[in-house]
């Protein structure tokens, strides 16, 4: 059981907070490029428990501004988005992207003081088809996070966007907990329905893995192992990577390049941001087939989103929801065809999740041995954001956005004798494939 105060400090993220202000010393991925175009409709966005809007200007670029106008408080989502500035309808004062006031209209010259306001402004950067938010105090913005699928060719790259109703940390918790794959996913399936070296062979065979987990410049890893025959160990590596990420392992290591990013909306609502690139192409072990002939995982099915709307909470939001018990199929449960019978895996994920509760609360409950990752990633982020609160130790990968560089995740097979750290170095040196620096990706 947790203390309720490490629960409060952990699942917290609004400014002030120390979670909050930890998470705001990063660029944070916060919507799709796709999701503005250049004197479009301004876009509702909330981030770290701030209503703000986002708008695209007539020369392309992205403005992310508190939503209420600097003048009387009226919400510039309502506002005018025209000739590189976004206007309030209220009284016609304009905005720029960075949140200068180019207009106020309703002003006599002789009395207009538009160089002494400013609407509130983050400053934003566009990669991987994702447009970016810093919303710390700096003047001058760290650099981006090194990870490896930042830097995959855009035509090797899938991004992928999910709302969830529940807090950041309990969402982001699933994926850094491999034994309940073996049951939510593939709990209706034997090791002999897959051919020999399937990658989820292994997870059906033996449902109770060990654990290895170790601290990293990044974050946390974990590699669950399992023993095979003559002398070989299979290995699922994955990782927390500050202050929100994971790299899950449902590939092979040498094709398989993911970053997920469990984006605080506030705190009861999270966006789920997938970036998945290179060989692998988002591939997972649900994709791939029985036997049979059949799916791999039965419960695997393409998304099924509602239509966006302009509500605070009103993007990427699935079918499958709390409102309609994310359309649980019981006779498909009953008759084992899918063993939670909720069908898509990532749903399957949601349903767990969001059942949870809003926010978790961590002195309910009873931690075993196999949550080994999730107890030393909250222990990892409590130290950092608390070292940050505390002294101002700035976070890792901040400044030194390099560290990411060596997390990569997914299975491999290695000699059992060999330490699971010098095994990955091994899959490492011989999978990583793109630019180490963001220097180097320009070239």
């Amino acid at each position: 059981m947790s203390k309720a105060s490490d629960g409060h400090d952990l699942t917290r993220v609004g400014p002030g907070t120390v979670m909050g202000e930890m998470m705001r010393q990063y660029w944070i991925p916060a919507a799709a490029s796709s999701e503005l175009n250049a004197d479009g409709d301004p876009m509702r966005l909330m981030l770290l428990g701030e209503a703000l809007i986002a708008f695209r200007d007539s020369s392309g670029r992205v403005g992310v501004l508190d939503h209420q106008c600097p003048h009387r408080c009226a919400s510039l989502f309502l506002g005018r988005n025209e000739e590189n500035g976004i206007r309030c309808v209220y009284h016609g004062w304009k905005f720029d992207v960075e949140g200068r006031c180019l207009e106020m209209p309703n002003v006599p010259p002789p009395q207009d003081f538009k160089e002494k306001v400013r609407a509130k402004s983050y400053k934003v950067r566009e990669q991987a088809g994702l447009i970016w938010v810093y919303m710390g105090a700096r003047a001058e913005a760290p650099p981006l996070p090194m990870l490896e699928a930042l830097f995959v060719p855009e035509q090797d790259l899938t991004v992928t966007m999910l709302q969830r109703e529940a807090n950041w940390l309990h969402s982001l918790e699933g994926d850094i907990d491999t034994s309940h794959f073996g049951f939510l996913h593939a709990g209706h399936v034997k090791a002999e329905d897959f051919e020999e070296g399937h990658p989820a062979r292994h997870t059906v065979a033996n449902r109770a893995p060990e654990y290895k987990v170790s601290e990293t410049g990044w974050g946390t890893m974990y590699g669950a192992y399992r023993p095979e025959p003559n002398g070989r160990m299979h290995w699922r590596m994955a990782h927390f990577c500050l202050p929100f990420w994971t790299q899950t392992p449902n590939a092979d290591f040498a094709d398989h390049v993911v970053a997920k990013a469990w984006v605080p909306m506030d705190d009861t609502h999270t966006m789920l941001i997938s970036i998945y690139g290179g060989r692998a192409k988002g591939a997972t072990y649900s994709s791939m087939k029985l036997k049979s002939g059949g799916d791999g995982i039965a419960g695997a099915a393409p998304m099924d989103y509602l239509p966006n709307s302009t509500d605070w909470f009103g993007r990427w939001r699935p079918v499958q929801n709390p409102g309609n018990d994310w359309q649980i199929d019981r006779e498909a449960q009953r008759a084992n065809r899918v063993y939670s019978g909720i069908r898509n895996i990532v749903m399957q994920d949601q349903a767990v999740t969001e059942s949870m509760g809003p926010i978790v609360d961590h002195t309910k409950e009873h931690l075993a041995p196999s949550d080994v990752m999730i107890a030393r990633t909250r222990r990892r982020l409590l130290t950092v954001a608390r070292g940050f609160a505390e002294d101002g130790t700035v976070p890792p990968g901040v400044d030194d956005a390099e560290v990411f560089w060596g997390a990569r995740a997914g299975s491999f097979y290695a000699d059992a004798k060999v330490d699971w750290l010098d095994a990955y170095q091994e899959q490492l040196k011989a999978a990583m494939r793109w630019p180490r620096s963001g220097q180097q990706a320009a070239e």
